[in-house]
């Protein structure tokens, strides 16, 4: 995409806020009360992974895809594919990886109540994410002795990353027939239950939904389905916006088990407000200081997603070392302060990332993958004319 889809934005701002409150009970909120209970029974904010899923699949393949198909040969094409994995490491493991440092100071430093966990859990959840296979670890590892420390929210990142190392393969081995390879693999998904820790935690549906959602959009289909009567009344907009989101919330509930297949359903609707955003309307949300909160949070949503369990666990300590509580679990007296404080050090500490770390770091992989791509440009009079397109040296467009 040329540019920042506002909407895009603050669909990402709103999938981060619901993973942060989903998060905080049983993290930053360590006791239970009926009136929590009554929250989290009809809050299941775990759904803006899922969102956060198909925002992913959407922005990287409408770039990405063109990119691969145009290429001439199959050098240019691994010269693309290289380019786009530099832009990815420098755009997210940097940061994760900085993270996990940081954790693991906090387990030997500053760790007396013991929220980050252990050294050992954390270690190995670190090393995990570092080696990308996270998802691969907290499955194996779920419901362990010990916890899962600090640190088993990068999961969804090794997910997404090894889905990013393998969608250029895919590409190249599917050619033309890609869209439908991938919707096999969407049905497969959506027809599961996902009973199973490692169906969850390899779930690609969203992704895949992203990347097929991307692949639409450069059909001459795609603009007879805008929805361009969200734009003529506030009232319509809010109304959808209000149910598409109330279900995303409510539908994960364990609590109400409303349908069997609630991670399918979570993903499809997902996939219907990232359809919406595409087409960067103001379908969703009119301009106005809410839009621009959310777009500020969506641009940051990164940072406050690796951030916001370590704050969790400091908040937590912090409140400790100054309480002195009988245990570390805390009470309802605490409620204020712990989330005041997290808020607080969530909203600082990610905005600090952002800008010392996400964005130098963003255009320095930008610079570099651009470098490469030139470099290949240059060697292209040397290999000769471009492959005829019935060629088997040229990746079939999908």
């Amino acid at each position: 995409m040329s540019s920042r889809n506002s909407d895009i934005e603050v669909l990402r701002g709103i999938a981060v806020i619901y993973v942060v409150v989903y998060h905080a009970y049983g993290n930053l909120i360590t006791w239970k009360t009926p009136e929590l209970n009554a929250v989290f029974r009809y809050f299941s904010g775990w759904s803006g992974v899922d969102l956060f899923f198909v925002i992913s699949g959407f922005v990287i393949a409408r770039s990405l895809v063109p990119a691969l198909a145009d290429c001439r040969d199959r050098q240019q094409f691994w010269t693309t594919s290289i380019a786009f994995w530099i832009r990815r490491y420098w755009r997210l493991l940097p940061s994760a990886w900085l993270w996990v440092g940081l954790v693991w100071l906090c387990c030997l430093l500053f760790n007396s109540s013991g929220a980050f966990g252990s050294f050992k859990v954390n270690f190995e959840g670190g090393l995990s994410a570092i080696l990308q296979v996270a998802n691969l670890h907290l499955a194996a590892t779920f419901g362990t002795p010990g916890g899962a420390g600090a640190l088993f929210h990068l999961w969804s990142l090794s997910l997404e990353e090894q889905f990013y190392l393998l969608l250029p393969i895919a590409i190249l081995v599917s050619g033309r027939w890609l869209p439908y390879v991938l919707g096999a693999a969407v049905l497969l998904q959506l027809a599961s239950t996902r009973a199973g820790l490692y169906e969850m935690l390899l779930r690609t549906d969203g992704i895949l939904l992203g990347v097929l959602l991307a692949i639409g959009s450069r059909s001459e289909a795609y603009r007879l389905f805008e929805p361009v009567f969200l734009k003529r009344s506030r009232l319509l907009k809010l109304l959808t916006l209000t149910i598409l989101l109330s279900s995303l919330a409510v539908m994960g509930s364990e609590h109400l088990d409303i349908v069997s297949h609630r991670v399918s359903m979570i993903t499809v609707i997902s996939l219907l407000l990232v359809f919406i955003a595409s087409y960067d309307g103001d379908y969703l949300m009119r301009k106005g200081p809410l839009k621009s909160l959310l777009t500020w949070v969506g641009a940051r949503s990164y940072a406050i997603y690796l951030i916001h369990i370590p704050a969790f666990c400091l908040a937590r300590e912090i409140w400790y070392r100054i309480g002195q509580p009988a245990t570390p679990s805390f009470n309802p007296a605490y409620l204020d302060q712990l989330v005041l404080t997290a808020l607080v050090l969530i909203l600082l500490l990610s905005e600090l990332n952002y800008r010392l770390v996400e964005m130098p770091l963003r255009l320095k992989g930008r610079a570099l993958s651009q470098r490469i791509l030139a470099a290949e440009q240059e060697q292209v009079p040397s290999r000769g004319a471009a492959a005829p397109p019935d060629s088997p040296d040229r990746p079939q467009q999908p």
